[in-house]
């Protein structure tokens, strides 16, 4: 069973480098895609709040501001 977690860990921590290394080429926060900003559920979002601001690059969308949490 400690190895399947092992091979888990091992692949999901993979995943997210190669997730990094691609947003870091195209420039973008790899928390938010680039957009600047979390997709929350409806029940969350609120047009008179700043919550929704992607807190990894907050609000720019770039991979320059991005500081990994």
């Amino acid at each position: 069973m400690m190895h399947l977690i092992k091979l888990f860990n091992k692949w999901r921590n993979e995943r997210f480098e190669e997730h990094v290394s691609k947003m870091k080429v195209e420039n973008k926060c790899p928390d938010c895609y680039g957009r600047g900003f979390i997709v929350y559920p409806a029940n969350v979002y609120s047009f008179h709040s700043d919550h929704f601001r992607c807190p990894g690059c907050e609000g720019s969308g770039l991979y320059e501001d991005w500081k990994p949490h």
